[in-house]
Parts: C-alpha cells; sequence; structure tokens
C-alpha cells in the first residue's frame, strides 16, 4: 500500500486516507485559449515509467493538497510539498537524481 507524508499535518497518510488528483505541475489553459491548447490541458497526461509528480489531497485528515513525488515503476516515495509549489524543492529533486542518475527537472519539459 502507498503511504504519504503530508506536509501540511505532518501526518503519515495510508492510501485509503488519500484522493489522487493527477499529475502535477501542468500548465493550465483557460478562457481565451486555442481548443488545442485547452483540450490538451484537459485530457493529455503523461503516464510515465519512472518518476512522476501527482497531485494529492489528504482527504480523511487536514483536506488538503499537496505533491508526491514518486516512482511509477517502484512506488518508492522521494518526497512530498505542498500543491503551491511551482516546482519541487532542491531536497526532493537532490533524493531523486541520487537514486536515478542522469535524471533532471527540466527532463519533465
Amino acid at each position: 500500500m502507498l503511504t504519504l507524508h503530508c506536509p501540511h499535518c505532518g501526518t503519515l497518510a495510508a492510501e485509503t486516507e488519500l484522493t489522487a488528483g493527477g499529475e502535477a505541475h501542468l500548465k493550465r489553459f483557460g478562457p481565451g485559449s486555442d481548443d488545442d491548447s485547452f483540450e490538451g490541458y484537459l485530457f493529455m497526461r503523461e503516464n510515465p515509467k519512472g518518476v512522476h509528480f501527482e497531485r494529492w489531497r489528504h482527504s480523511y485528515g487536514c483536506g488538503k493538497w499537496f505533491i508526491a513525488a514518486r516512482c511509477t515503476a517502484t512506488l518508492e516515495v522521494f518526497g512530498t510539498y505542498p500543491a503551491q509549489s511551482s516546482a519541487p524543492p532542491q531536497h526532493i529533486r537532490d533524493a531523486i537524481t541520487a537514486r536515478r542518475p542522469g535524471w533532471g527537472w527540466r527532463d519533465l519539459a
């Protein structure tokens, strides 16, 4: 079972206490954008085998959203941080590169 640390309330929460919110760090397209951009925002998601950033909500706890950096192949969790962050904190990037040499944040762009 997946267990994630909520960065807001400090609880180590089991997957059953959380609600998945999909891929994190997406560029949002809204009113005024062309149809193709908006369609891409709504429907096109990465589904990588490896490092992935996902939004999670601590539904049965504090109710706040956060982002988890984890490996989809092994379920290894590199860390969590508040959803308001525009990029992963340096200590999480360092943890990923320590386990996955050659990985870089710009690889996700």
